[in-house]
């Protein structure tokens, strides 16, 4: 019994995440004491030689007690009393306890060993807590460990014993000078958040000197780590998510400030450029180490809250953290996104005094609001959304400068920032192109490097995505005419879909519509784009027709180029035929439309197909547009639509179980039947039954303008 409560308190002492490892239970006697023996002294040999950037006094610490544990382990492998079955209970239980001490250990050295420098150092304080916390489970583990009943040498036995008393005395240990980066590095941003660009040479010394940043190349390294960790903690409050991007945006800043834009561009070729490297630390296993309480954290500054108060909606924060959030401006819950009724703090007592407990039982400082350096909380406070904006401000004036007078390299890596940048917001969208940076990408339009023209074409489409840019881009002479001639001669397939993309993109404001339609090649590149291309390249060019088709004036010039016959084609293709009945569907609105339909014999029989096997948004646009074929076509149209078999069983089921849409146009089509049976039975023709149930409680028109619109653009 007491060697299970022995047990039962180790295994309190751990974070309840720790039961994704499992302790060795198919391990005893010597096997357990060589597996511990070679785990340990594995990991003193991998570590005991490394340089730790950050954490160093942590690191050497813990590896230090390891050695130890190695002393230990390694005699008792190696003595004559190796076997365990005459040993305690207890000393078996502290093994396998042991095993996972090694284990968690190892994934803290290589977190320290591998991770982002600038990540290191936003997470300076937790990570010092982590180390802080094997320290305290290791001296558990000795202090119950039945040291005087396991033969010891004499000199293994001091060392084991002194381990116990230095385990015991451990304290908190957070490096002043890493401290001191870290308080540093948030002034950097405090000035971008206040409008003034750090000076140059404290920004070199930083990085260079004492961060050991020295190329553009580590640079990168840098930004996609933390560009990472943004994508693990998208689904934290925006907060979060938004202090990340002001790392990103700063570190970015520095990468073309500090090293320059000439570089290989040929090794960012999108077509071999490495993906995104997965984390050297995932999040799982960083999630190891949460062991602060998350109600304890800030939910903006991410740190303990010192002060913590609650607002109008319940939601608790560290009250300087919501203070600035709310001088900002904001008058939502950051949490929530719920509106604040008032401004009001109110003072969380039972929650403050329950950090403070769990700070003294930890050994953790916790000083009170009056006296605490809350200067890297107001900062992460102030980080979310201004500072990340001025500095991507400055790192796009740069960016620009290149491209208007730097080399052919130059403005390749230029293009390409931008083109990443312009997908950080809409404001960074509009100062780019305020700072006229679409007249030098339409430049590189038709440069002969590859790499330099998709890179500016999918900068144009991702600066389109504001309102306001699109006439920008139309305005720029001759601009429209270059994104078409990407989109026709291309030099990589990329390149021609991202140009499709941009086109759609334009064709949204209903007065470029006639002016893209019109531009020489457009429709016919569109239209062999949809027959021809890549299912993504498919998906780009029927969204583009589809908005072309949108405005009457287009049908013609839309005959004309083939794309009549290649939106009926792309009725058998499940990734677009949803858009391409909706284009239909606007086109035959149209006497010359319809008529070009009609002669394209599979047209019917895939809209009906689609009636049937269809999504709920191709049944509606398929109906619609046999709707629409049927009222201009007159007669004729309807007989042949008529003859169609299952027609009448499709339409019947849509009526009762299609959506609301769906339903109003096919009791519309149903009406149009009924009238053209009418007439056969006047005439001598012979009735086919649809006398349908009107359940729709609609009117009897139902115009194209119902057809479902494709989905919106996104950034590349």
């Amino acid at each position: 019994m007491a060697s299970a409560a022995i047990f039962s308190s180790l295994r309190r002492r751990r974070s309840p995440s720790l039961e994704a490892f499992l302790a060795p239970v198919d391990l005893t006697g010597v096997s357990l004491v060589r597996t511990l023996a070679n785990l340990s002294s594995e990991l003193v040999s991998c570590f005991s030689n490394n340089v730790f950037f950050f954490q160093r006094r942590n690191s050497r610490s813990l590896i230090r007690k390891v050695e130890v544990v190695v002393l230990l382990l390694e005699y008792l492998r190696d003595s004559s009393s190796g076997s365990m079955s005459n040993r305690p209970s207890t000393a078996v239980l502290c093994f396998k306890e042991l095993y996972l001490l090694l284990y968690r250990s190892k994934i803290l050295l290589d977190y320290c060993s591998q991770s982002s420098k600038l990540w290191l150092l936003f997470q300076n304080h937790s990570i010092s807590g982590h180390f802080h916390d094997l320290n305290r489970e290791i001296s558990t583990l000795l202090d119950v460990f039945p040291i005087n009943e396991v033969n010891l040498s004499d000199d293994v036995r001091e060392q084991v014993e002194l381990l116990q008393k230095q385990a015991r005395k451990a304290k908190l240990i957070v490096d002043k000078s890493d401290e001191n980066l870290r308080l540093r590095f948030f002034s950097f941003l405090d000035e971008f958040e206040h409008g003034r660009v750090p000076n140059h040479v404290e920004l070199r010394l930083f990085f260079v000197e004492r961060l050991g940043i020295k190329d553009a190349k580590s640079c990168r390294s840098e930004i996609e780590f933390l560009e990472e960790q943004i994508v693990n903690h998208g689904g934290d409050i925006e907060p979060t998510v938004s202090v990340l991007n002001g790392f990103v945006a700063i570190t970015r800043y520095c990468r073309f400030l500090l090293f320059g834009f000439e570089e290989d561009e040929l090794q960012f070729s999108l077509g071999n450029r490495k993906k995104p490297r997965k984390g050297l630390i995932t999040r799982v296993i960083a999630d190891t180490f949460s062991t602060v309480p998350k109600d304890f954290c800030c939910p903006i500054s991410l740190g303990l809250m010192r002060d913590p108060v609650i607002i109008s909606t319940g939601q608790t924060y560290d009250r300087i953290s919501i203070g600035r959030w709310m001088v900002e401006g904001h008058c939502t819950c950051p949490k929530t996104g719920q509106m604040l009724v008032h401004n009001r703090l109110v003072p969380n007592r039972a929650l403050r005094n329950l950090i403070t407990q769990w700070c003294t039982a930890h050994g953790l400082p916790y000083d009170p609001p009056e006296i605490t350096d809350a200067s890297a909380e107001s900062f992460a406070a102030a980080l979310p959304i201004k500072a990340a904006t001025e500095a991507n401000r400055a790192t796009a004036t740069l960016l620009i400068q290149q491209l208007a007078n730097g080399s052919q390299g130059a403005q390749t890596v230029a293009a390409r920032e931008i083109r990443l940048l312009a997908k950080t917001g809409k404001e960074i969208r509009a100062f780019i192109a305020e700072a006229g940076a679409i007249t030098h990408l339409q430049k590189l339009l038709s440069s002969s490097n590859p790499i330099a023209q998709v890179n500016s074409v999918t900068a144009l489409l991702n600066l389109s995505i504001y309102e306001k840019n699109k006439s920008r881009i139309m305005d720029e002479d001759g601009c429209l005419g270059s994104i078409v001639e990407v989109l026709r001669l291309g030099l990589t397939t990329e390149a021609r879909q991202n140009a499709a993309a941009t086109l759609f993109s334009l064709s949204a404001v209903h007065n470029y519509k006639k002016k893209i339609a019109d531009q020489g090649g457009a429709v016919e590149a569109l239209a062999e784009l949809l027959r021809v291309g890549t299912p993504r390249g498919r998906k780009d060019a029927v969204t583009a027709l589809f908005n072309l088709a949108t405005l009457t004036d287009n049908c013609e010039s839309m005959i004309e180029a083939g794309a009549i016959t290649a939106l009926v084609r792309a009725l058998q293709n499940e990734g677009v035929a949803e858009e391409a009945a909706g284009a239909l569907a606007f086109i035959v609105g149209q006497p010359i439309g319809a008529e070009a339909v009609g002669k394209e014999e599979t047209a019917v029989a895939g809209l009906i197909e689609m009636m049937r096997c269809g999504t709920p948004r191709g049944k509606e646009n398929a109906v619609a547009a046999l709707l629409e074929f049927c009222r201009t076509g007159g007669a004729t149209t309807t007989k042949r639509v008529l003859k169609a078999p299952a027609l009448a069983g499709l339409l019947q089921a849509l009526l009762f179980t299609g959506t609301k849409r769906a339903r109003r146009k096919a009791a519309s089509l149903a009406r149009v039947f009924q009238r053209y049976e009418y007439a056969s039975l006047h005439f001598g023709g012979l009735g086919v039954g649809y006398a349908f149930a009107d359940n729709s409680n609609t009117n009897n028109s139902s115009l194209p303008g119902d057809v479902s619109v494709p989905m919106s653009i996104s950034v590349l």
